[in-house]
């Protein structure tokens, strides 16, 4: 379980978040919604730890500011946007970095279990002829991928993403998040902040939606994707349909 309770953050006078609380079971894929500026990334750099804030962030009922660095990191795993390593590491390497924290002498205490670890997350992907080859050379779709991979072997029962497809084609955008699908029903609790109200929509079992500070609705995405709800977010340029058994949300006017 992963649990944020009346969260808020501030940068000086200027209030970010605002009293901010839900939960994501274990085995959720749960996705953190809202327009530019509501304040997800924030979030998420709280719930790393990366900024001081009030309230709680719990993992397991543990308070992650009273984790040690090491602790957290085999407690909470994230993947970026992007990442852009300073040297040409091979794909291999770069999955091996996320065993540190269960190193006993970080990089220079490998052993064969993590070594093991990191060939099995890349196998579970389906990624693992791309484990010599140096990650600086490989399509954006396969670094994502790589990514995931790498907080996979990182072990943690919490994985939060921050825009996991924004940069993808359409093709690897959904082959991103059914993986992500796929590692929820394996138990572990995922937290993935999108844009994209499709995405959320057809892939995520719940959502928490971010706007002006505050969460302004939590539950399935059907129930939360509602017309009036989001235009208020995006000033009245939406409309839901349905194609079949899918939930579409389609921009209101169209260009003649």
């Amino acid at each position: 379980m992963f649990e944020v309770q009346d969260l808020s953050f501030s940068y000086g006078p200027q209030a970010i978040l605002q009293g901010l609380s839900f939960a994501v079971r274990r085995g959720e894929l749960c996705g953190l919604f809202g327009p530019n500026g509501c304040g997800k990334t924030t979030l998420f750099r709280c719930c790393l730890s990366f900024l001081k804030f009030g309230g709680k962030v719990l993992v397991g009922g543990r308070d992650t500011r009273s984790l040690g660095v090491r602790s957290r990191a085999r407690s909470i795993a994230y993947v970026p946007q992007e990442h852009h390593p300073p040297f040409p590491y091979s794909v291999f390497e770069v999955v091996l970095m996320a065993r540190t924290p269960h190193m006993a002498s970080g990089l220079f205490g490998i052993s064969g279990k993590d070594q093991a670890r990191v060939l099995e997350a890349l196998d579970w992907l389906d990624i693992a002829d791309l484990a010599p080859l140096r990650y600086t050379r490989l399509s954006g779709g396969q670094r994502q991928l790589v990514l995931i991979a790498r907080a996979l072997a990182q072990e943690t029962s919490v994985i939060l993403l921050d825009e996991p497809t924004s940069s993808l084609d359409f093709h690897n955008q959904v082959k991103v998040w059914q993986v992500l699908r796929r590692i929820a029903r394996q138990g572990i609790t995922i937290l993935a902040c999108s844009h994209d109200p499709n995405h959320v929509a057809w892939f995520c079992d719940r959502v928490v939606m971010l706007h002006n500070r505050k969460i302004v609705a939590e539950g399935k995405p059907r129930e939360v994707f509602q017309e009036g709800l989001l235009n208020t977010l995006y000033q009245g340029s939406c409309q839901v349909v349905e194609a079949g058994d899918v939930l579409v949300v389609l921009p209101k006017y169209f260009p003649n």
